[in-house]
């Protein structure tokens, strides 16, 4: 470990301490999900269960809630609920990665852990180099940077970054988020036999590929992977024009799914398909854990979407991580669930069974908190909408004659409210998971999901039910949720 990587820990280090009891004094602070201990969290990064346990990094800022030379923070956990805050993983402090130690994943090979990171480097006019970097773990707590492996190759801007590696028939393959020299966003894969030798390919698809048309300028956060004999590949494109309910964030992140050829590096693929709903989702990555499944983090946040307006920053920090969730493919479609493990944070559960919601609002005995996991089955419906009203700061709505979920939250950044919107044919289920600033809303049993950042008062916590213009029968159930 260098002096300037000594350097820079003691500083974040110090960041910690020095605001460690203003951030704890937040309301706002989560009980149940991941977030910085000071400063600003972004992208999850090198997501692995290496040896039995779960490792999750992420982009940090430890010295203020702005963007700046990213750290990769570091959370370990043997079961995806409880998790302790780790050393330092990764800090600024060389040539290839002095202006931050940018997105990347984790891979187990060799009986150790490695971590591939994109080396971000500024001179002083702005102007941008980028490098794909190798880092070694034997126990998975301290980490040896090995250097560059992977220059900018011919054909895109220093805009090149975020790599995933996977290995397939004996073959290591890393898929970069790009923007070609023309200012197209592409994912551009690359093969390695050792993974210090890297070949580049090409894009396997992009904007204005054969594929597609015109698809935004950037492509970040590249996860390519396979579920059901199909190739899925995870990206977060820039520069997405709004089509009605589609693409209302400043930037989105979705998904294709088709099959990858190998020999070609191009990937047939169908439409692509968001997969949140919601105000607050970007940069997902997933990895297989040892019972097989497909888990999934992703930040709880958007680049540039009213960021530096989040009430938090009064006390030194902004930003979560979203809850994990396991991936199942069913034909072209993802739904996503959290996994059976976060039914361990269930206690007090309540159940009401034919519960008649009409117009009047309706308040349910114990059923209530800011810290909850709701479950609400419909058992039958004459009405023209069904809404739950959570904590009087966000409405879930279903129009049966639009056939449209709606998730409705006054706004942080402005006067008034805001939604997002998404086409279901029918409503089944919401399960949704509150905590003291946010959202998720599982619909249809992971169907379609809605997350949000949401800042109510400390001492509203009334949850509502309402229908209009007939009735609806549902099952309700709930549970506080405590660590």
């Amino acid at each position: 470990m260098t002096d300037k990587d000594l350097q820079l820990r003691s500083q974040a280090y110090e960041e910690v301490e020095k605001y460690k009891e203003k951030v704890e004094s937040d309301y706002h602070r989560l009980k149940y999900h991941l977030m910085p201990p000071v400063g600003l969290l972004n992208d999850p990064n090198g997501f692995i269960q290496f040896k039995g346990i779960y490792h999750l990094f992420y982009q940090w800022n430890p010295f203020n809630t702005g963007h700046g030379a990213k750290f990769w923070g570091h959370y370990t956990s043997k079961d995806l609920v409880h998790w302790t805050h780790e050393e330092i993983a990764l800090s600024p402090s060389d040539w290839f990665d002095k202006n931050g130690c940018y997105s990347g994943s984790a891979i187990e090979a060799e009986g150790k852990m490695k971590l591939f990171y994109t080396g971000n480097v500024k001179d002083e006019e702005g102007n941008r180099e980028t490098y794909q970097c190798l880092v070694e773990s034997e126990d998975g707590i301290h980490f040896e940077k090995k250097g560059v492996v992977v220059n900018l190759p011919e054909g895109y801007t220093p805009h090149f970054r975020d790599p995933k590696v996977w290995q397939h028939e004996g073959v290591w393959y890393m898929i970069i988020g790009a923007q070609s020299t023309d200012l197209q966003g592409k994912a551009v894969l690359l093969s390695s036999t050792d993974l210090k030798d890297w070949s580049c390919l090409g894009d396997i698809t992009g904007s204005q590929s054969e594929q597609l048309g015109e698809f935004g300028y950037m492509w970040e956060c590249p996860d390519l992977f396979q579920l059901e004999d199909k190739d899925v590949l995870v990206i977060s494109p820039q520069g997405l024009e709004a089509e009605g309910m589609l693409y209302n964030n400043v930037f989105q992140s979705g998904y294709f799914v088709g099959k990858l050829n190998y020999e070609t590096a191009k990937m047939e693929h169908g439409e692509f398909t968001e997969l949140d709903r919601g105000f607050e989702f970007y940069a997902p990555q997933t990895t297989v854990d040892e019972k097989g499944r497909r888990l999934m983090f992703a930040w709880m946040g958007v680049p540039d979407q009213d960021e530096d307006k989040q009430p938090t920053i009064e006390y030194n920090w902004v930003h979560a991580m979203t809850l994990p969730r396991e991936l199942v493919l069913k034909g072209e479609k993802l739904y996503q669930n959290p996994p059976e493990e976060l039914k361990q944070l269930r206690k007090n559960g309540v159940i009401h069974t034919g519960v008649e919601i009409s117009e009047e609002s309706t308040s349910l005995a114990d059923v209530n908190g800011d810290v909850v996991e709701l479950i609400v089955e419909i058992k039958g419906n004459n009405a023209g909408s069904f809404e739950i009203n959570l904590r009087n700061e966000a409405r879930v709505v279903y129009n049966f004659h639009e056939q449209t979920v709606t998730l409705e939250r006054n706004s942080y950044a402005k006067q008034g409210t805001e939604k997002r919107q998404c086409q279901l044919s029918e409503l089944k289920e919401l399960r949704i998971f509150l905590d003291t600033s946010s959202i998720e809303v599982f619909v249809n049993e992971g169907e379609e999901v809605f997350t949000a950042r949401i800042f109510p008062s400390q001492n509203d916590k009334e949850l509502l039910f309402k229908a209009e213009n007939g009735t609806t029968i549902c099952t309700v159930k709930k549970w506080d949720l405590l660590k």
